[in-house]
């Protein structure tokens, strides 16, 4: 059971994950860094919270593909 992240970072990390497509990855560490370079979130709460969203939904992404992958 995963926490709740509030709407803001989800909307937050969406519009980045949209803007800057390919950009990222599942690296937590190099989310982060891409997450400092693309805004200006001086929180670093806050940054972490974003980076780690998006590496959980890009994780999730992948877990799909290879599941549906191995089912054709």
């Amino acid at each position: 059971m995963g926490c709740v992240k509030p709407s803001y970072i989800k909307n937050f990390a969406k519009k980045l994950m949209s803007t800057y497509e390919g950009e990222f990855t599942t690296d937590f560490e190099m989310n982060k860094e891409k997450v400092s370079a693309y805004t200006n979130v001086q929180n670093k709460a806050i940054r972490n919270r974003i980076a780690g969203y998006i590496t959980r939904i890009l994780e999730q992404r992948a877990t799909l593909r290879s599941e549906v992958e191995s089912n054709v």
